[in-house]
């Protein structure tokens, strides 16, 4: 069987990359609302919430953020500060990378050039990337696109601006939601799921699914 040789290997950042610590936050933050028993449900509502706010026009990830905890809060009765969802937009940009990223982006990056495709704002991301321990030829944001993940407007942004087609590349998440549903629907060449268990595995999107990035060389057959 022949391997898929991409132009580009994009990505996405939080949560593939670098390690995504909203859980952990929260669970900091809102210990003094919310029951022990019922934080996991007030988790997930965030995380919904969160999608929900990206979904429409362009809007700074900050105001994501803000109006993401504090949805979630009215639902559950309680409230949430303007400075506490500003909280999470500024630990952000300090969060370090999956222990088994450098090494295997180091691997990868000898062949074939790697991109970001990220929910971020433009003074966040350098910071996280920084710490990926690995080359990029390039970085994209949301804020850059103006337009959110999963939406197609942002994937066609990074398109346009390396000049290729999206059968072109083999793009790498570990979300159906954000990233792999929208790059089966452009037709994106091969898809990789980085199963990090906060989303299950799911078949009919036909993507590559991979422990961690250390199995990416296997994925182009080094």
């Amino acid at each position: 069987m022949s391997v898929f040789k991409p132009k580009y290997i994009t990505f996405d950042c939080y949560g593939t990359l670098t390690r995504f610590r909203m859980t952990e936050m929260t669970r900091e933050i809102f210990a003094d609302r919310i029951p022990a028993e019922k934080m996991d449900d007030f988790i997930r509502d965030f995380s919904s919430y969160r999608l929900d706010e990206i979904l429409g026009p362009w809007k700074p990830y900050r105001d994501v953020l803000v109006n993401a905890i504090q949805r979630t809060a009215k639902r559950w009765g309680t409230t949430a500060t303007e400075a506490e969802g500003e909280m999470y937009y500024h630990a952000v940009p300090t969060w370090g990378p999956h222990a088994d990223v450098p090494a295997g982006l180091a691997k990868v990056a000898k062949e074939v050039p790697l991109v970001i495709l990220s929910n971020a704002s433009n003074d966040q991301i350098q910071r996280n990337v920084a710490q990926l321990g690995a080359p990029f030829h390039a970085v994209y944001t949301a804020q850059m696109a103006q337009a959110y993940k999963p939406r197609m407007q942002a994937f066609e942004y990074m398109f346009d601006q390396l000049g290729c087609n999206p059968e072109d590349v083999m793009h790498v998440s570990s979300s159906y939601r954000y990233d792999l549903m929208t790059a089966h629907d452009m037709r994106i060449g091969k898809r990789v799921f980085v199963n990090r268990n906060h989303e299950p595995l799911t078949p009919y999107y036909g993507a590559v699914e991979i422990p961690d990035i250390g199995g990416l060389a296997g994925v182009l057959g080094l």
